[in-house]
C-alpha cells in the first residue's frame, strides 16, 4: 500500500516520501496516528501544498528533543526493587516506570513508546535505555536499580 508520509520517521522516510509498506502497518500505525495518508493524487498534490509548514512542525520537533537531549542525556536515575537474595527483581523494571522516573526527578514528560530497553531490567545492577526523542535525536540514560530495604 501507497503512502505519503506526514513526518520524519526513523529508518521509513521523511516528509513528503511516498513510500510502500504493508497494509496492516499503514491502517493501524502511520494512518491512525497522522504520521501518513493514502497515497491519492488529491493528497499527493496536498502535501506538496503543506510541505514547507510540516518541515517546520519537524524542526520546532526537533529543536525541542534537543533540548530535552541536553537535560538528561547519560544522566542516571536510581529505583528501590523487592528481590530475591540473588539479586533477581520480583517482576521487571518496565518503560511506564521509567518515564514516571524521569518526570519526577526531571519534570520532563516522556512517552513510555519512546524509551528503548537495551535488555529486559530483572535484576539489581545498571542498564543503559535508549530514548527515541526525535527521528534524529536519541538519547541514553541510565538506570541504577537497588535492593529494597526488607521490612522484618
Amino acid at each position: 500500500m501507497k503512502v505519503i508520509l506526514l513526518e520524519n520517521i526513523r529508518k521509513i522516510g521523511s516528509i513528503g516520501d511516498v513510500i510502500d509498506v504493508k497494509r496492516g502497518f499503514a491502517r493501524n500505525f502511520l494512518i491512525s496516528t497522522k504520521k501518513a495518508l493514502y497515497a491519492s493524487k488529491e493528497n499527493i498534490k496536498e502535501v506538496e501544498k503543506i510541505r514547507k509548514e510540516l518541515n517546520k512542525n519537524d524542526q520546532e520537533k526537533k529543536k525541542n528533543a534537543k533540548t530535552i537531549y541536553e537535560k538528561i542525556n547519560n544522566k542516571s536515575f536510581t529505583t528501590k526493587k523487592l528481590s530475591t537474595e540473588n539479586n533477581e527483581l520480583y517482576g521487571s523494571v518496565k518503560p511506564t516506570e521509567i518515564s514516571k522516573l524521569i518526570l519526577e526527578e526531571e519534570k520532563i514528560e516522556i512517552k513510555p513508546s519512546m524509551i528503548q530497553l537495551v535488555k529486559e531490567i530483572k535484576s539489581i545492577g545498571n542498564f543503559k535505555v535508549k530514548i527515541d526523542l526525535h527521528s534524529e535525536i536519541q538519547a541514553e540514560i541510565n538506570i541504577k536499580v537497588e535492593a529494597k530495604e526488607n521490612i522484618q
